[in-house]
């Protein structure tokens, strides 16, 4: 990988990992528009720990309060019910689908998954997806001519149930083309949460998970040697400035706008994705790059 290669590659991670346009899908794509080396799945981890570590400092003052309470929580009692300890407990049972599936599935996801029809199957049915649970949080928020707007829920008001069920979605995101962020928050928008309380919770359940797969790939690239580690730290870094970036505009896009335009990108990149292979201009599959 040519360190042009890792600019371009960070930058796109930091632009798209927050937004609901799936940064694997991007990745991928990006090479192969280029002609280069699919930069793989350890290079996508990897470079998600610069991103991650944007989350924990925008986030810091909220991950601060909840890591002192959940910690507390545990040899005092009159602690476990505070939100802040619960909300711990809470990222910890939402990051179980993922981290059990992500083991389990490992060898489809750094192989077949990165297939681009099937990257571009799942930017269209998502977005979808996406779009439905916009319109539903939409009519809700305004209400209508007959009725009034409805109450959407708050992070207080998650619990376990909800918890699993935002970390389902979540893990649906080791698919190329799905989307973390799109399909957490989606997610959250059809079980009612507001915008807002669906993408913070997103974030927050995100850092454990994505972490954890950054150090894991980062040690299995330590043992084979399969990266190249100048151009992947340099990315890391881009990605992490072009990450920060996105996570403070996104907060405040989310909070007034809608989701379709994302929704709209989606469903044409998928189309123009089917169309290009269809044609034979891009090859479904690309050899992962060695280092």
């Amino acid at each position: 990988m040519s360190w042009f290669e890792s600019l371009i590659l960070g930058l796109v991670q930091g632009l798209t990992e927050f937004l609901p346009v799936s940064s694997s899908a991007h990745l991928r794509l990006t090479a192969a528009f280029s002609g280069w080396e699919d930069p793989g799945a350890a290079f996508t981890a990897i470079t998600q720990i610069g991103t991650e570590t944007a989350v924990l400092i925008y986030f810091r003052q909220d991950i601060g309060r909840i890591v002192s309470a959940w910690f507390r929580s545990l040899y005092d009692k009159a602690w476990r019910s505070d939100h802040d300890a619960q909300m711990g407990w809470l990222v910890i049972v939402g990051s179980i689908p993922i981290g059990l599936l992500g083991v389990t599935f490992k060898d489809q996801i750094e192989g077949p998954f990165r297939d681009l029809r099937i990257t571009a199957t799942m930017l269209i049915v998502v977005g979808v997806i996406i779009g439905i649970a916009d319109r539903m949080a939409a009519r809700d928020e305004s209400g209508g001519r007959h009725r009034a707007p409805s109450q959407r829920k708050e992070l207080k008001d998650l619990g376990v149930k909800d918890g699993l069920i935002f970390g389902l979605c979540q893990a649906m995101a080791l698919i190329p083309g799905v989307s973390r962020s799109g399909a957490t928050i989606s997610g959250g928008l059809f079980m009612g949460y507001r915008r807002e309380a669906a993408a913070r919770y997103s974030f927050l359940l995100a850092i454990p998970a994505v972490l954890a797969s950054g150090l894991f790939e980062l040690n299995d690239a330590m043992e084979t040697g399969h990266v190249s580690w100048g151009p992947t730290i340099f990315a890391t870094v881009i990605a992490f400035g072009s990450g920060y970036a996105v996570i403070a505009w996104f907060m405040k896009f989310i909070s007034t706008k809608s989701f379709m335009p994302f929704v709209w990108y989606r469903i044409a990149l998928g189309i123009v994705i089917v169309a290009l292979v269809t044609m034979g201009v891009l090859s479904p599959h690309a050899a992962e790059s060695a280092g």
